[in-house]
């Protein structure tokens, strides 16, 4: 299997080569090249988290491992699903190297499938850490529109498009806090059963709170306060960071509950 993980891995870079050779050369073949790569590339690693499912007979979700991989999977079906129903060719410039980056990042972790512990074995296990990819892969995708706002407004963008871009933020963002709610709440009950207590100020669930505070800031803003274009762009952008930070930095710098995960 882990030659199908490092072949989409290869194919997903390829699909990023060829999408930045079409937008630095302006050549619209290399373009729509790059896009029925990256679909193979989503298509060879879809067949591999299957796999991987089967082989583990689990969800593939139990280590940082598979949650990253299972993230990358995420961003690249999010943008598939966007690009197609909003039309987005601009999404894919910086939607495929996102993909890419949390696909190397899932690269450089341990493969190896191991028994789920005691504390996973959970009918909340696919509900909350599934939510979970749901709600970063909408972060990011959230991100990569804020940034492609702002590259397009500094090129002095048409408004149709800059306000679509703005839009397609917001609404990736208001999707992605349902569901990191959901991982929340579901969290919090699975910790009472697994644990005895619905909070334990484990360095993970602080940081996914951290996470939650800061898109329920920029919603009250967008709504409330009617903030959006650049600041909204940058707001989406600059919150990217905390959402590694919450998946993959407290697990690689704080010892908690959640190491394993």
């Amino acid at each position: 299997m882990k030659a199908l993980f490092f072949a989409a891995l290869a194919v997903y870079a390829a699909a990023v080569v060829l999408q930045f050779s079409g937008t630095a050369f302006k050549r619209e073949k290399l373009l729509r090249a790059s896009w029925l790569v990256f679909l193979a590339a989503f298509a060879l690693h879809t067949v591999f988290l299957v796999a991987r499912g089967v082989t583990a007979k689990r969800l593939p979700l139990s280590n940082q491992f598979e949650f990253a991989n299972a993230f990358a999977w995420g961003v690249a079906l999010m943008l598939i699903a966007v690009k197609k129903r909003m039309k987005a060719d601009w999404l894919t410039v910086a939607g495929m190297p996102a993909a890419l980056l949390v696909m190397t990042y899932a690269a450089l972790q341990p493969m190896e499938i191991h028994d789920l512990m005691p504390a996973l074995r959970s009918a909340w296990f696919g509900v909350h850490i599934g939510a979970a990819v749901i709600s970063y892969s909408s972060f990011v995708i959230a991100g990569v529109s804020g940034l492609r706002y702002l590259m397009t407004e500094k090129t002095n963008g048409e408004r149709r498009l800059l306000d679509q871009m703005d839009y397609l933020s917001y609404r990736m963002i208001a999707f992605g806090f349902l569901f990191l709610t959901v991982v929340i709440l579901s969290g919090a009950i699975w910790a009472e059963q697994a644990w005895s207590a619905f909070w334990t100020w484990d360095p993970k669930e602080v940081w996914a709170l951290i996470t939650w505070i800061i898109y329920a800031v920029y919603l009250h803003l967008r709504l409330r306060r009617a903030r959006r274009g650049t600041f909204a762009a940058w707001y989406a952008v600059i919150a990217v960071p905390v959402v590694f930070f919450t998946f993959a930095g407290v697990n690689t710098l704080m010892h908690g509950l959640h190491t394993y995960g």
